[in-house]
């Protein structure tokens, strides 16, 4: 059984919907989690990365409420991971809170789908930003504390959209490309200190974004996957607390498709 009591997490992006899932698994295998969000500015637990006084998001609450309610600590910060003092703040906030990080997983992202020849440059570069730069700046953030604890886990959620390209998707399959890229340099580059990096990379999951896709749309999305299905959140969050345990101390740089055998490398 994988164990994870005594150990301290961060997932970015994690009040709704995968994040969420990765979040409360975590705190069920008996970590204490940060969590990042956007929206509402919000403050408690005794700190946040940026924003004003608003009531906290009730996405952000209801997270807080299901971690807690297992038993372990939770930290909601109010953060754009796009914004590299955001990212840090972020960090810093669960060492304020927890005393160290262990786990680092990389989830919040955003998508801004159109064609190349339509695709504006904000929306390039806002998907870019969020999703790779993002995952960077945390990764920066989180490298020092790892290293003086000689020991840690990086997960990066990527995409079978970074894998195998998507149409209307150039800014998001880019960084979730990118984002493997970064997977296998920070491996390379913290295997010394015993901090290992992983990706995983999800295929169609239900989520509040895809449960309301046309069913024909759903139908074709079904047929591509050879599995004959949607995965779930909770299976992309198995995939997760594996590659953070004890059990998955050997493997680094891997990228794992949790996607009913979408995409076949």
């Amino acid at each position: 059984m994988i164990d994870l009591s005594g150990k301290s997490a961060v997932v970015t992006g994690g009040s709704r919907g995968i994040g969420r899932a990765i979040a409360t698994r975590l705190a069920t295998q008996g970590a204490d989690v940060a969590f990042s969000y956007t929206g509402g500015a919000a403050k408690f637990g005794g700190s946040r990365a940026h924003g004003g006084d608003e009531p906290r998001p009730t996405a952000a609450k209801d997270t807080v409420s299901a971690i807690e309610a297992l038993g372990r600590r939770a930290l909601a910060v109010q953060a754009d991971v796009a914004d590299p003092e955001s990212a840090d703040a972020l960090i810093k906030a669960a060492l304020e809170a927890f005393g160290k990080v262990d786990i680092l997983v990389n989830n919040a992202g955003i998508t801004r789908d159109d064609l190349i020849m339509r695709m504006s440059l904000d929306d390039w570069r806002s998907v870019l930003e969020t999703n790779l730069f993002g995952a960077f700046y945390c990764i920066k953030a989180v490298t020092r504390p790892m290293l003086k604890a000689k020991g840690g886990r990086i997960i990066n959620i990527t995409s079978v959209s970074g894998q195998a390209g998507q149409t209307g998707q150039a800014n998001y399959s880019s960084a979730k490309a990118g984002l493997i890229g970064l997977t296998k340099a920070t491996a390379r580059e913290l295997a010394s200190r015993n901090i290992t990096c992983n990706a995983v990379a999800p295929g169609f999951v239900l989520t509040e974004l895809t449960k309301d896709l046309p069913e024909n749309l759903q139908a074709q999305l079904t047929e591509r996957t050879p599995l004959g299905r949607f995965g779930t959140a909770e299976e992309i969050a198995d995939a997760v607390a594996f590659l953070v345990s004890d059990e998955a101390a050997f493997i680094t740089g891997q990228v794992l498709a949790v996607d009913g055998g979408l995409v076949m490398m």
